[in-house]
């Protein structure tokens, strides 16, 4: 599961990050409204973290701006605002729900956790290409009638690479996406390439991942050779 983190306090954004990675979710942060709405707009999240009162657009308008695009990702605001206006307000302009600062990192799993199954039950979606099924909550791959379990970090490559199907993508674009980070100076893409594709010829015997000489990885269905 990816998660998006909007939240201007260092100490918090670390606090949360590091329980929701230690539980197996990959965790961005945003450190402003405006850096949230960019990740947002690029990315696609399961579930969205908010911070009401962030720097340069605060969360009501962020959630406000999410919401008139058509994005539908769960929201969990997480604030420091504890009225009940500001809890009205927050459900209004489109939250899934809303937690009040301190909370514990137990009741935050929860809630998440809470959210994301309510959201698998009312939009389960898959993503597929050609033969290829991937299912974003069991973590599984499928190629015809063949099924794998992906790891972690194997899925949201592979997620992305679905999503930018027959397009090149660079190492650092997938390092971005996986790792949150943009140093392709190790081989750790390449290594989770190669873990990927033999798990895929142990369900197909086409090539669907192909090496961009130069650039980076696409996927396509075709059977050249790298």
């Amino acid at each position: 599961m990816k998660v998006l983190l909007v939240e201007d306090e260092s100490k918090v954004a670390n606090f949360i990050s590091t329980g929701l990675q230690e539980e197996g979710y990959a965790v961005d942060i945003a450190p402003d409204g405006k850096r949230g709405l960019e990740l947002i707009n690029e990315f696609t999240y399961d579930i969205v973290l908010l911070d009401l009162m962030i720097p340069e657009i605060d969360g009501l308008e962020v959630l406000k701006r999410m919401r008139a695009s058509g994005i539908n990702t769960p929201v969990l605001i997480i604030t420091a605002k504890s009225s009940k206006e500001d809890v009205v307000k927050g459900l209004d302009t489109g939250s899934d729900d809303y937690l009040t600062k301190p909370f514990s990192f137990d009741e935050l799993l929860a809630r998440t956790r809470a959210l994301l199954r309510r959201s698998k039950k009312a939009s389960p979606l898959t993503l597929d290409y050609g033969d290829i099924i991937l299912d974003p909550y069991s973590r599984k791959l499928a190629i015809g009638s063949k099924k794998t379990e992906l790891t972690e970090k194997e899925f949201l490559i592979m997620e992305y690479l679905l999503k930018n199907s027959e397009k090149p993508v660079t190492r650092k674009e997938i390092a971005d996406h996986v790792w949150q980070t943009q140093d392709d100076s190790s081989n750790i893409v390449d290594v989770y390439i190669n873990f990927l594709r033999k798990k895929m010829e142990h369900l197909s015997d086409k090539k669907y991942i192909h090496t961009v000489r130069g650039v980076g990885y696409i996927l396509k269905e075709n059977n050249e050779k790298d």
